[in-house]
């Protein structure tokens, strides 16, 4: 199943890994700073450091040039809570996000508007597991309608059986009919 837990837990282990080697605070120079220091690069993950950089003017609601660790909760707890746009989707994808697959990923933004039950403009965890059941749903009822619809044969018999001892259900009972 699809969940974009993973996504918010790799925002806040990235910031949380920023903001630890900053004490005066997290800056949009900082995250590009760290970006490049070759100690990060096994520990770092740049996808999400991208995304934090790309969308630093975002995550800085006061517009102090510095994401205090109450910003970088409140958003990611908003995102959690609230969901996704496409848009961040798409920018996370587009960064190499990791957190959900490339076909989740894939999934989710071909389907985003029919997923947005509500219609916010955002999906929650809860709007793609529901998604998915529904969807789930329709292609059982169609396989069993197809299935239904190919072994009428058995009801019906089958005009094209060369064995003439063959009898479906119906013809069977007007056959035992006729011999009474």
């Amino acid at each position: 199943m699809t969940s974009l837990s993973g996504i918010y837990s790799g925002l806040n282990s990235t910031y949380a890994y920023l903001a630890s080697q900053y004490k005066d605070g997290l800056t949009a120079e900082n995250i590009a700073e760290a970006r490049t220091k070759q100690e990060n690069l096994a520990n770092l993950n740049q996808t999400f450091a991208s995304y934090l950089q790309s969308n630093f003017s975002t995550l800085d609601k006061d517009g102090d040039g510095i994401i205090s660790p109450l910003e970088a909760t409140n958003t990611f707890s908003q995102m959690s809570s609230g969901g996704l746009t496409k848009l961040q989707l798409t920018q996370l994808q587009s960064s190499g996000a990791t957190g959900i697959s490339d076909s989740d990923y894939s999934f989710i933004l071909e389907n985003f508007e029919a997923i947005d039950s509500n219609g916010d403009g955002k999906v929650t965890d809860a709007e793609i597991a529901a998604y998915k059941m529904s969807t789930a749903k329709m292609e059982k009822e169609d396989e069993m309608r197809d299935k239904f619809a190919t072994d009428m044969s058995v009801f019906y018999g089958s005009e094209s059986s060369s064995n003439t001892g063959a009898y479906s259900i119906l013809s069977y009972k007007y056959k035992n009919n006729k011999n009474n």
